[in-house]
């Protein structure tokens, strides 16, 4: 509170807190349910899942973004949709892996659990590939493959569409 105490000063920090906060809480709300929902078993509900996740992470990107144009702080915006929305795209790769060893062991070097299918997406997001975990059928070598692809390009589209937005945002 201020020395006259009308409050100004305390909520002057809030939008950086909210900004602060909502990221942290996203990625915790992601990684509860990412570990609470059952896999599925077969590899069609995966193949499913991985174009509903990719739909849904592309529609959340595009309001995002539009997010960051009207906001009174769009560096600190843009900031949280990078905070938002790679640990989405993580969990995502991390569910499809998950679900993929559930259904055939043998799609990787050994059998993923939730914890091992989150290392592994999180180590070929971040290409370091220790080669500790390997796909080993065509199909997990797609998607592995798909993983690899789309996080170029969601690194590169992050980078020119936020700098973009906050451009327009701070121009406002």
């Amino acid at each position: 509170m201020t020395a006259g105490g009308d409050g100004r000063r305390s909520r002057a920090g809030w939008p950086r807190t909210k900004a602060a906060l909502r990221p942290v809480l996203i990625a915790s709300a992601l990684l509860v349910v990412y570990f609470a929902v059952p896999v599925g078993t077969a590899s069609a509900p995966a193949v499913v899942l991985l174009v509903l996740g990719l739909l849904a992470l592309g529609g959340l990107l595009i309001w995002q973004v539009r997010a960051v144009t009207v906001s009174p702080y769009p560096r600190l915006r843009a900031l949280e949709v990078v905070a938002t929305v790679v640990p989405f795209f993580l969990t995502l790769f991390s569910g499809i892996y998950s679900a993929m060893s559930q259904s055939d062991p043998a799609a990787f070097s050994e059998p993923l659990g939730r914890l091992d299918a989150l290392y592994f997406a999180i180590t070929t997001f971040a290409t370091v590939g220790f080669g500790d975990i390997v796909a080993r059928t065509e199909g997990a070598r797609l998607v592995v493959t798909l993983q690899m692809v789309g996080g170029l390009v969601l690194v590169g589209l992050l980078a020119r569409v936020l700098v973009g937005a906050m451009q327009r945002g701070l121009r406002r």
